[in-house]
Order: C-alpha cells, then sequence, then structure tokens
C-alpha cells in the first residue's frame, strides 16, 4: 500500500500554516520583523555619516582602474572621522594574476571648516584589487561647523570630487 504523507493544513494551527512554498506565516513574520530591525539599525547607524561622490582614478602598479568612496562620520562633536576605500578595480598588472592585479594610488582628502577657518588633510595610499581595498580611517579634529572636502588622488588620470557635510 502507497502511503503519502499528509501535508495539508487542516491539522495544524492557523499560525503555524504553511504557504504554497512551504513556509510558515510565523516564519514570514520573524524574516519580516528582522528585515524592519536590520533596516533601522542600518538608518540609525547611518544618521551621522555623508557620503561624497565617488573618485575615478587611475591606480600604479599596473594598467588599472576604479573608484574610491568616501565618507564622513560625525557623531562626535568638534571631529570627523574620514573614511577611504576603493571599489573593485579592474586592469592588467605584472606578474602570474595579471588578470588580477594589486594597485595603489595616494589619495587625499583635504578639507576646510568655513566657521571656524580650520583645515587640513587626510592622505593615504590605497591598496586595491579585483575585490576591492580595505577600509582607511582616520579621526580629524575639524571644530564644529560647515566642513567643505574636495578628494583627489596623486594620479593625474583622475576627476576630484567636491562634498560638503556639518559637523555638530
Amino acid at each position: 500500500m502507497n502511503r503519502t504523507p499528509d501535508i495539508s493544513c487542516a491539522s495544524r494551527p492557523s499560525s503555524f500554516s504553511l504557504s504554497p512554498h512551504g513556509f510558515s506565516r510565523l516564519s514570514l513574520r520573524a524574516v519580516a520583523l528582522l528585515s524592519l530591525s536590520a533596516a533601522a539599525a542600518a538608518t540609525a547607524g547611518a544618521a551621522g555619516a555623508v557620503e561624497f561622490p565617488q573618485t575615478p582614478s587611475m591606480f600604479y602598479g599596473g594598467l588599472c582602474g576604479g573608484s574610491i568612496r568616501t565618507w564622513a562620520d560625525t557623531d562626535s562633536p568638534g571631529r570627523a572621522v574620514f573614511n577611504i576605500q576603493a571599489a573593485p578595480i579592474t586592469g592588467v598588472g605584472p606578474g602570474t594574476y595579471s588578470m588580477a592585479p594589486l594597485c595603489e594610488v595616494w589619495t587625499n582628502v583635504d578639507w576646510h571648516n568655513t566657521t571656524t577657518g580650520a583645515a587640513g588633510r587626510y592622505a593615504v595610499n590605497v591598496v586595491s584589487g579585483i575585490y576591492g581595498s580595505i577600509q582607511y580611517s582616520e579621526f580629524q579634529e575639524t571644530g564644529s561647523g560647515h566642513v567643505e572636502v574636495t578628494v583627489s588622488t596623486a594620479n593625474p588620470l583622475s576627476i576630484p570630487q567636491h562634498g560638503a557635510f556639518d559637523v555638530p
């Protein structure tokens, strides 16, 4: 005798009934709640972050090009954390893995607080590959007020980008 297991929803409480795709209502509610919680946490964490336009640039160490992300976190009064991270690059380089090069370029974040007159520079040698780079970060004592930023690289084949943000 060939018996097929009963998978009907009639024998289960309604909160545990299976959807046509095999998910219970409870699991779908849990996924929805976790998604909303994650979105709220991401929004709360990014409240003090301001991202600037990406800086396109050629890199040294091969024939490489890519974009550099920069942003400022302003959660601390009177200072900002400048962050730099390269997106995945494309190009060719020397060595055995020439289609997966590691290239580098000096990146500068020049800032000027138009309220206080303070100015500074965060400069770092960004090393990137086919998966991008690590995140480089540094506190800068900007003072409170409106800060204007110029992001550039040491390679003449780049397009400097500008941004601004307010420090509490």
